[in-house]
């Protein structure tokens, strides 16, 4: 689609919504997952004057309703009937939704339409109301309310953080001001556009030029990638890591001779890329050694990834240092970026020119950062939200009545202005024995020593030493399953089989040699699952909701202690 044919989609959209009713600054949900109906429909929301309400397509009914319900929206996208049957379960609270319009679903010539109808609606008021669309744009104003994203927090009901159009084209500018993306660019887009992470890079687009390819499904980002052959993409740690665990774990299974030439790849990549990162010559040996480890493994790698890509960017949640690391020595660069749905997303973000691994990187630019007496991370600047929707005490909590936010995080500034967040402040904990932990330094270090791993959840607060619940990432089980003899078998099968406990247990052991005495897993346990969203145990944008899994398998966890 040109930039001129997607002006004309979202034009007839949007005087579709004028149509229905759409007064400026009301608002507009979107349950969908990303594709380009969503970010058509974003658009068109917006040059109606409007305001977008994200609701992520995962949610269960009872909150598809409340966010329609607070956030008073008037109309809602829903993706398929799937969407349109919670909508339709919980109408009797939705008092204030005049009409649904669906992507895929059944429309009932009644409540629910069509997308192709909406647009006919809007095509017809055009003829009638020809500068409607150009009023409701002047009557925009830079404090006007652009999205009032959710939180897809990992406690209580999800909080409607009120962000302005101010705080969306400061991002396009923040983004495009170190000039690392260019028209040229050509971006693959599969994060939910209901994360703010997501708004980013739409906005960024419409701020540089750049085309993008879209598609949500997760299953096809490898597949995807191959014909799109991106020159960038954004991505939560997690892809990150099922990239790194299946490339690593496909090695490891062939063993042998393809296994030692991986392994030798690895440590070369590793000296040259620490050797480039602190700015000292790489010897003319070790060159030769890493052109020839280039060829034979590291150009398999970005081949994987469409073969184009000049760099990732990590957001939404932690990324492990080993993870990036490994990344960076097979040529490819994973930028680190840091913010909160409540700063419009980006705040911190290495750049190509300017990177440390292990950290968030640099403040944008007009942003400011500070770090409290107890650590938390406290941020000003133009993309800090309006505060929450019909939430003013939570507001004023958050927001320091000069204008620093208190970002729950911890962290630490270098000399160089580089941001490392250390943990959520929340989910620091203190051992029966006074020591200080952060569990999402163990988490990362253990998906970095294990290529089967998918989730760990360190639990310890108050107790005598530290424990974890661990997942297997279903795609590496079922390809370890069949070099150990066990090709057919089902996930809760493989998972629970004493050989897997045996290389689990080989690998925690590799965890502890890295850790402090006091941060050193004792006991664990396998789960017979995945953790997952739909269980409720991960947030749609993939953070471990951890007060859940806890309470969850307290009994498992409780038993660890019992006999301490």
């Amino acid at each position: 689609m040109t930039w001129q044919e997607t002006g004309d989609r979202v034009s007839r959209i949007a005087a579709g919504l004028v149509d229905l009713g759409v007064e400026p600054e009301q608002r507009v949900a979107i349950a969908s997952g990303t594709r380009i109906e969503w970010i058509l429909s974003d658009l068109a929301v917006n040059v109606a004057g409007a305001a977008t309400t994200t609701v992520y397509p995962t949610s269960v009914a009872d909150d598809v309703a409340y966010i329609p319900s607070d956030s008073d929206s008037r109309v809602v996208f829903a993706e398929d009937d799937e969407q349109v049957a919670k909508l339709r379960e919980k109408r009797s609270e939705l008092p204030s939704v005049s009409m649904v319009v669906t992507y895929d679903g059944t429309p009932d010539g009644e409540w629910v339409i069509t997308l192709d109808e909406l647009m006919e609606r809007g095509e017809k008021y055009l003829i009638d109301h020809p500068s409607v669309l150009q009023e409701r744009i002047a009557g925009t104003h830079p404090e006007s309310l652009a999205t009032l994203i959710y939180t897809s927090g990992t406690t209580g009901r999800p909080k409607g953080v009120r962000l302005v159009h101010d705080n969306w084209t400061y991002e396009g500018a923040a983004v495009a001001a170190p000039g690392s993306l260019s028209e040229d660019d050509l971006e693959y887009r599969w994060l939910p556009m209901a994360h703010s992470f997501g708004k980013v890079l739409l906005t960024s687009q419409l701020t540089i030029g750049f085309p993008c390819a879209v598609d949500g499904r997760v299953p096809k980002i490898v597949d995807n990638l191959a014909v799109v052959k991106p020159t960038f993409m954004g991505a939560a740690p997690r892809i990150f890591e099922k990239a790194y665990g299946r490339v690593v774990g496909m090695m490891v299974e062939e063993g042998g001779a393809k296994l030692k030439l991986f392994r030798w790849a690895e440590k070369v990549g590793l000296q040259v890329s620490r050797l480039e990162r602190a700015g000292k010559p790489v010897p003319l040996p070790l060159k030769v050694q890493h052109r020839i480890a280039d060829k034979l493994v590291f150009s398999k790698i970005r081949e994987r990834f469409g073969g184009r890509v000049r760099f990732f960017v990590s957001g939404a949640a932690a990324l492990s240092t080993d993870i990036a690391e490994w990344f960076h020595a097979a040529g490819v660069l994973v930028m680190e970026g840091y913010g909160l749905t409540e700063t419009s997303a980006g705040s911190f973000v290495n750049s190509p020119q300017d990177f440390r691994i292990g950290s968030v990187g640099k403040p944008f630019p007009g942003v400011e950062a500070k770090i409290a007496e107890d650590g938390e991370v406290l941020i000003k600047g133009p993309n800090v939200m309006r505060g929450y929707h019909n939430l003013e005490g939570e507001s004023a909590s958050a927001l320091t009545e000069d204008g620093w936010l208190a970002t729950g995080d911890i962290g630490e500034i270098d000399a160089d202005g580089f941001l490392r967040i250390t943990d959520r402040k929340k989910d620091l904990f203190k051992t029966s024995g006074g020591k200080y932990v952060a569990p999402s330094h163990i988490e990362g270090t253990f998906k970095a020593v294990c290529p089967l791993a998918s989730q760990m959840v360190v639990h310890g607060n108050d107790r005598n030493f530290c424990s974890a619940l661990i997942t297997i990432d279903p795609d590496a089980a079922v390809a370890w399953a069949e070099h150990h003899d066990m090709a057919g078998k089902s996930y809760e099968e493989i998972v629970a089989s004493q050989r897997m406990h045996a290389e689990i247990a080989r690998y925690v052991d590799e965890l502890n040699s890295k850790l402090n005495r006091w941060e050193t897993v004792k006991k664990w346990a396998i789960l017979d699952h995945d953790l997952s969203i739909e269980s409720g145990e991960i947030t749609p944008s993939m953070k471990v909701k951890r007060r859940v899994v806890e309470q969850r398998y307290a009994d498992i966890l409780d038993g660890f202690y019992a006999d301490a």
